[in-house]
């Protein structure tokens, strides 16, 4: 088939478009590279299968059509999303519509990636896909979490409206090679400062709690739910285990054979408590459930920081 991926070059981007490339696709990687990075697709630019489109989905994209299109384009660490949030809630608004035109102009499906954000700091424990959430709409995370929510809105409006075949996956904390060492992620801070010795920092009092998703496994669910006909979700895609940030923090301390000691600052607006998928949705609809636990996973995210 021939695929778009938005986002492409990010760190979920690359590993979805090596599995495409990989079971023959042809893929158009469309980035702008305000968080994408290069070096994550030059092991694509030799592969035939493989064209780059330096853009950014903001602006209308013409001249290209596709079988199936992949949204990952927008910011998705607090830093990043936080640096310029009038441009991300743009990417998750105008971008969105302008993917969906696409879409609909060449009768293609897609799959918008969306986020556990869209339930906020929540109510209900572990988060299931009928809950609709506790979000602020005018706080700090909001150009990230509320134009998220926008976006499924429009997926499910388009869907309505035109019959347009859509997805919607919520994806939740996800780790593994080729993140960014500066995105500000709880994995990949806590990694860089355990190989450099530094103090891990922990915000909050270390017991609030995530779950981590290893990234092939979250590729693995990303394809199956593309693939899926006759149903669009939304669905959560995540691994079910939970952790509390010092569980964490103790585990890559073990890992890496680090001295470093932990360190605790205050807890950013609006983070959430707890974070915990249910994925019976994804169990029943797709067959899928992650098979990588956290201490082999991060074994290999740790070599991969290492290497760089």
């Amino acid at each position: 088939m021939k695929i778009i991926v938005t986002g492409g070059a990010g760190f979920i981007g690359n590993h979805l478009i090596e599995r495409l490339l990989d079971r023959g696709d042809s893929v158009i990687c469309i980035d702008n590279f305000f968080t994408g990075q290069k070096k994550n697709i030059e092991r694509f630019l030799d592969n035939q299968n493989f064209s780059l489109l330096e853009h950014d989905i903001v602006q209308p994209l013409k001249g290209v059509e596709a079988d199936q299109i992949y949204n990952l384009a927008c910011p998705a660490s607090p830093i990043h999303y936080q640096y310029n949030p009038i441009k991300t809630i743009k990417t998750s608004t105008i971008g969105m519509i302008n993917m969906l035109g696409l879409a609909k102009k060449c009768g293609a499906r897609i799959l918008q990636a969306s986020t556990s954000e869209v339930y906020g700091d929540p109510h209900v424990h572990p988060q299931v896909e009928s809950y609709w959430g506790n979000v602020n709409p005018i706080g700090i995370r909001s150009c990230y979490d509320e134009g998220k929510r926008v976006a499924e809105t429009l997926c499910m409006d388009y869907h309505r409206a035109h019959n347009l075949d859509i997805r919607i996956i919520r994806i939740f904390n996800t780790y593994g090679p080729n993140m960014h060492p500066q995105d500000g992620r709880v994995v990949s801070n806590f990694i860089v400062e355990a190989l450099a010795g530094k103090p891990i920092t922990i915000y909050g009092d270390g017991s609030q709690t995530r779950s981590f998703c290893y990234v092939d496994d979250l590729v693995s669910g990303i394809i199956a739910m593309m693939d899926q006909d006759g149903f669009i979700g939304p669905v959560n895609l995540g691994n079910p285990v939970e952790f509390s940030m010092k569980e964490l923090a103790d585990l890559i301390i073990a890992l890496t054979g680090t001295a470093s000691e932990v360190t605790y600052m205050p807890l950013p607006q609006d983070d959430p408590k707890q974070r915990q998928p249910d994925i019976s949705l994804a169990k029943e609809k797709l067959n899928w459930e992650p098979t990588i636990d956290i201490e082999m996973g991060l074994k290999k995210t740790i070599e991969y920081f290492k290497s760089v």
